[in-house]
């Protein structure tokens, strides 16, 4: 947890400090992260629900339509119904590709959170502030809550001096032939794994 002064910025005294200052500022930015996702997450959970119990209701459709006899009146209706089923389910799929990516991103703020959190921890105490072994602690836990290979690229890149700009092309570059190998090994076919962390 993040230990706050208030700001002394309006009316500095002599013991007014930049590095206080800092440490309210990257408090207020987990404050903001932390409760975007939770107004977020209700949303979600709601969206969530909804697709399950759509998922349920188009199923039960589809066996109707199935369940309809063969005659020539019911054919164009059971073969409408069948193909509006598949094409609801194709729609879902995307939808729920979507939320995968809500899971990356939720997962990516948390770890920003906690990141800003350790560093401004590690520059409010006067102890651990000037030594290079708690940075590089710091910067080790960070990289090991990383579980993709991509963003252990990015982190080491900006480790390394890298710009913001040519640590994002290293993982867009990473990210990119770990899509083509994924495309290659499954034959061609784009539809991305629904894979949730």
């Amino acid at each position: 947890m993040i230990e706050v002064q208030g700001s002394t910025a309006g009316n500095p005294d002599l013991d007014w400090s930049q590095v206080r200052e800092t440490i309210l500022m990257l408090a207020l930015a987990v404050a903001q992260i932390e409760i975007s996702m939770r107004d977020s997450d209700g949303s979600v959970e709601m969206l969530s629900n909804s697709f399950t119990s759509m998922v349920g209701q188009v199923k039960m459709i589809e066996r109707t339509a199935a369940a309809l006899p063969d005659t020539a009146e019911n054919a164009a209706a059971k073969a409408a119904m069948i193909e509006s089923c598949a094409t609801i389910s194709g729609m879902m799929h995307s939808a729920i590709v979507a939320f995968q990516f809500y899971d990356k991103l939720t997962q990516r703020l948390s770890h920003v959170t906690s990141s800003l959190g350790s560093l401004a921890n590690l520059v409010s105490d006067a102890r651990r502030l000037y030594n290079p072994y708690e940075w590089l602690g710091m910067q080790e836990k960070i990289k090991s809550r990383y579980t993709m290979e991509e963003e252990r690229l990015m982190f080491e890149a900006m480790m390394a001096g890298k710009s913001v700009k040519q640590a994002l092309a290293i993982y867009t570059d990473a990210m990119e032939k770990k899509r083509q190998k994924a495309t290659a090994s499954s034959g061609g076919n784009e539809e991305e794994d629904i894979e949730l962390f």
